[in-house]
């Protein structure tokens, strides 16, 4: 066999959340640049969101495989993605999911693959791989201080081992049983803790991590320390803006076009989370007294028959009062072409990951306010301020967000003098993403070539120019 004429064929199999189908298709045209052949497999919902994000150059270098998952009762076929999926069937899902081996397990045997890349919600999907000899490889599209943390605590370590003693999570975090149990402080006696750190002890030899080294080089060597594994960063994955299209777009870059430089913060908690009556009115209350100009995106649940019109939403009188000051978008905005603007200066964000990335990529400082206590968002927003990007914003006692704390924080951020280290530290990390490139993924696929070389397979050494 010609090796140097192998092309590597991976089978990339996300979880079925935005923010992970993102991470994973842009790894993926990462992956088909270096001459990667990639089978990206999700359910038909996702991948028709995806679909149109493939340029004709890597559209030869990918095969989309349709994932189903067994009917249930109390799921319907449509709710077949995390995306405007009802709170209470969230569990149905991961349910569905779950049942789903065989159906997986007939895709393995189908393509043969040279290699899987999994998610952390699927840790069958290693055992079935190597079931058949495909080695399986965890690509974690979050943090690495989060895992990190976890399985110091979960080791049973002495705090005062834990080498960064700031990076801890508030009380008012670690009040739900899911927050403790994915991630969380203190974690429980439970077989569910084991699951959660599966894919991490099945991941042949390295784990992928979207990260990069100048951001947490320490909890990356670290984890793999306490795995004996390797951790491999894989860079930011940021979409390019250039492929951002939606209809109100030319409205809002109009508008932030007559706003001085840095003068804007803009708003936004995610695509799949939705804020509380009590948690808007403060944030909109803490937005109009800061007196900055801001871009707020704000979002109803998909289906709600009692979505109320935006006027309704918000403070009586509130659109009148903050004039040309404010812009609120509904639902959706070109968040990467926002980013990159010159006239933004802050982030109020939920500090989900991939907004983490996106604001740093543009050099734009964070405003860290996180909102979904049972994911990864409150590690994120103290790795931020740890690493000097961001500021986050205190909360009361009972976990309330609170408009003066906003208002200081916005104020710190984007104008006042003692906020210039965090602005100059944003634009640091963005000229680092811009020095290093695409050296993590050479990195990557040179761990690649290790992990197959027993099988006689290579990468060929000429990448794809796309």
């Amino acid at each position: 066999m010609d090796t140097k004429q192998k092309r590597i064929r991976v089978l990339m199999f996300p979880w079925l959340a935005h923010g992970h189908i993102s991470s994973f298709l842009e790894l993926a045209k990462k992956l088909m640049n270096q001459n990667l052949y990639v089978y990206f497999c999700s359910t038909a919902t996702n991948l028709d969101s995806i679909k149109p994000k493939i340029s004709p150059n890597h559209s030869l270098s990918i095969q989309f495989i349709e994932f189903k998952l067994p009917l249930l009762p109390e799921l319907p076929s449509y709710h077949d993605t995390t995306k405007g999926l009802p709170t209470h069937l969230l569990n149905a899902l991961f349910k569905a999911v779950e049942m789903s081996g065989d159906g997986f397990a007939t895709i393995l045997k189908t393509h043969n693959p040279d290699l899987l890349i999994y998610d952390l919600h699927q840790p069958w999907a290693p055992t079935l791989a190597s079931s058949l000899n495909i080695p399986a490889i965890f690509f974690y599209t979050a943090s690495a201080a989060g895992p990190f943390f976890a399985f110091h605590a979960w080791k049973k370590l002495k705090r005062e081992e834990f080498p960064s003693p700031e990076f801890y999570i508030n009380d008012y975090f670690m009040s739900t049983k899911s927050s403790r149990n994915e991630f969380g402080r203190t974690p429980p006696d439970s077989s569910n803790t084991e699951k959660i750190f599966q894919p991490f002890k099945h991941s042949l030899d390295i784990i992928l991590v979207k990260s990069f080294r100048e951001l947490e080089g320490k909890y990356m060597d670290y984890l793999s320390i306490l795995l004996n594994k390797k951790v491999v960063p894989t860079g930011p994955l940021v979409r390019d803006a250039i492929e951002e299209h939606h209809e109100n777009e030319k409205e809002i870059l109009e508008w932030l076009t007559k706003k001085r430089k840095a003068s804007t913060v803009f708003v936004s908690f995610g695509s799949e989370y939705y804020l509380s009556n009590k948690e808007r009115e403060a944030i909109a209350e803490g937005l109009e007294l800061s007196e900055v100009n801001f871009i707020w995106v704000l979002r109803f649940p998909v289906g709600d028959k009692d979505k109320p019109k935006l006027e309704e939403a918000l403070p009586e009188g509130y659109l009148e009062r903050i004039g040309e000051r404010g812009l609120m978008v509904e639902d959706w905005a070109p968040q990467a072409k926002i980013l990159q603007h010159s006239s933004i200066g802050g982030f109020v964000s939920h500090c989900g990951w991939s907004s983490v990335m996106e604001s740093l990529k543009f050099g734009v400082p964070i405003i860290a306010m996180p909102m979904r206590m049972h994911i990864d968002q409150p590690w994120n927003a103290r790795l931020v301020q740890d690493v000097g990007v961001g500021v986050e914003v205190k909360r009361g006692k009972d976990g309330s967000i609170e408009r003066e704390e906003i208002v200081k924080v916005i104020k710190q951020v984007v104008g006042e003098k003692d906020g210039e280290n965090i602005r100059n530290k944003a634009r640091e990390m963005s000229n680092n993403i811009k020095i290093k490139r695409d050296e993590e993924m050479d990195e990557v696929v040179q761990e690649f070539n290790q992990i197959l070389h027993k099988a006689g397979l290579k990468v060929r050494d000429k990448k794809v120019n796309v």
